[in-house]
């Protein structure tokens, strides 16, 4: 089965529909039907036949358009396909509410399997990181390549910038911040949000802030927001507490999939320190480490990330694959 014959669904009859999700140009979304769970797709027609299938992973409180500024440098190269995980974006939550990072790295496999893409060019962020690490790990025929954008693997020592993200996972405290921040306007919680994630917020467009804070209010208005954030958080905290062969430090030394690792110097959330560690831990790992960037590379610094992705696939050999065409800068 390809992946456009995957059994669908209306999102009208899984979650409340509170605004439109915008669409980037070359871009489309559709709704994909899997047992206990409904996903949005976010994708790009492939430039030609026979490229090599990707899909690309969001972080906490993200979605698919995090990798709209990377995947039109990438068309030459493979044939992109990103995915909001459920409860996200404009993915409904999961049937059993299950969060965890395991629940999404299940997620993320059910599609794949569903799909018949893989082995695919796996990238993430953070969250997400967390969650591809644990895919590679346990489904290595499921990924040609793996990139990873600040993954959230765990970190001994967390940044203090960190430690509120983190609470959101205490029982409780996801209410106390919706009546506390009531007040807030969409605007001032975008500017929170790129001031925490970009190392330089000033990198934001007018436009590309104008269409945050319309995703901002859209996301607001569903009842399901802030339960999936403060779920997915404490998914994150109990996965950095797990030990033996299910802990995530662990499961990225079983990866055997060649890794391209992606690390900002001003990442408030993921700390710089963690890149050589990372380096270490996966047994085939490329290191890219840009000084100015925050913990959403792939959006501040795309064509860096780009460029750093050709190299692997030269590298690993997979780029006579694609063909003639590389990837624009």
């Amino acid at each position: 089965m390809s992946s456009t014959e995957l059994p669908s669904v209306l999102a009208t009859s899984v979650a409340p529909k509170v605004g439109t999700v915008r669409v980037a140009a070359g871009e489309r979304l559709r709704t994909v039907g899997l047992p206990g769970i409904t996903l949005t797709v976010r994708s790009r027609p492939p430039v030609r036949e026979g490229l090599p299938p990707a899909l690309y992973v969001h972080g906490l409180g993200g979605s698919s358009q995090n990798w709209s500024a990377l995947m039109p440098l990438l068309d030459g190269l493979v044939d992109s396909e990103a995915v909001d995980l459920p409860g996200f974006g404009d993915s409904p939550p999961p049937d059993d509410g299950d969060y965890s990072v395991t629940g999404h790295a299940r997620a993320v496999i059910r599609y794949l399997d569903a799909a018949e893409r893989g082995p695919v060019h796996l990238f993430a962020n953070s969250m997400g990181g967390a969650v591809t690490t644990r895919v590679a790990a346990v489904r290595p025929d499921l990924v040609r390549t793996l990139t990873l954008v600040s993954p959230a693997l765990p970190e001994i020592r967390v940044q203090r910038t960190a430690v509120p993200t983190a609470l959101l996972a205490l029982p409780g405290v996801a209410g106390l911040f919706t009546r506390f921040t009531k007040d807030w306007s969409a605007e001032q919680r975008v500017r929170g949000v790129t001031a925490l994630c970009y190392g330089d917020p000033g990198m934001v467009t007018p436009e590309g802030f104008r269409n945050a804070v319309e995703e901002m209010e859209r996301r607001l208005a569903l009842p399901y927001f802030w339960d999936a954030m403060a779920r997915s958080a404490r998914g994150i905290v109990n996965a950095y507490t797990l030990g033996g062969q299910h802990g995530l430090w662990r499961q990225a030394e079983r990866v055997l999939a060649p890794t391209l690792l992606v690390y900002g110097g001003r990442d408030q959330l993921v700390s710089y320190r963690m890149a050589q560690r990372a380096a270490r831990a996966f047994r085939d790992s490329r290191l890219l480490t840009l000084p100015d960037a925050g913990h959403v590379a792939m959006m501040e610094y795309p064509e860096a990330v780009a460029t750093a992705f050709r190299e692997l696939l030269a590298d690993t050999g997979e780029l006579a694959e694609t063909g003639p065409t590389s990837a624009r800068s």
